[in-house]
């Protein structure tokens, strides 16, 4: 299994806050919003032997748009699309206790899609309404191998674990539509886990 760590540069927000100054408002609203203590933790499992292509920096996309989700990206991992591959990619980062790990690509209908099968073995829970969610936008967008996906999401300990499909539209617009849905589930998941 091939691991490349991404080093994307996180937003640079400090440097706006010096040209701004805050009004009154704005500081009592600031400290009345509950802000994370850090930023939540992804992983990046690509699917590289099937439909993506590497000249399309999937990787670097993928990052970029987790960074502005408020994640931070532990690992992009590129793996074969073999059911045993994919599933001890996920269980590796479950067991590292990521809060979401994102899959790309091996969602279609064609031999070596077995992204599903893989996830489904590691999942505690499955939580349809995520992927039902991305294929009804997908097909909003004219994303269609985000609309005929057979991509599943749900929970396996308390990490989130997303099927995305691997086209640019689909992974852009996958990524907006489940970035607060995510961020759901791991209030939840959080939540019970302290008390």
């Amino acid at each position: 299994m091939e691991t490349t760590v991404n080093t994307a540069p996180e937003p640079r927000a400090a440097a706006l806050l010096d040209t701004v100054e805050p009004d009154e408002a704005f500081l009592i609203a600031a400290e009345q919003e509950e802000v994370p203590q850090a930023r939540r933790r992804a992983l990046v499992v690509l699917i590289s032997d099937h439909a993506i292509d590497a000249g399309e920096d999937t990787d670097r996309l993928v990052t970029e748009l987790l960074i502005e989700a408020g994640f931070s990206v532990d690992a992009v991992v590129s793996v074969r699309s073999k059911k045993s591959q994919i599933r001890q990619a996920i269980e590796t980062a479950v067991v590292g206790g990521v809060d979401l790990v994102l899959t790309v690509g091996g969602t279609g209908v064609g031999p070596r899609d077995r992204t599903p099968e893989a996830t489904r073995g590691v999942l505690d829970q499955l939580v349809p309404g995520i992927a039902q969610a991305l294929r009804s936008s997908g097909q909003a967008c004219g994303a269609v191998d985000a609309c005929t996906s057979r991509g599943i999401s749900g929970v396996s300990g308390s990490t989130v674990v997303v099927n995305l499909a691997p086209s640019r539209t689909a992974v852009r617009d996958g990524m907006a539509t489940l970035t607060p849905l995510v961020h759901h589930l791991i209030d939840q998941l959080q939540k019970y886990t302290v008390e």
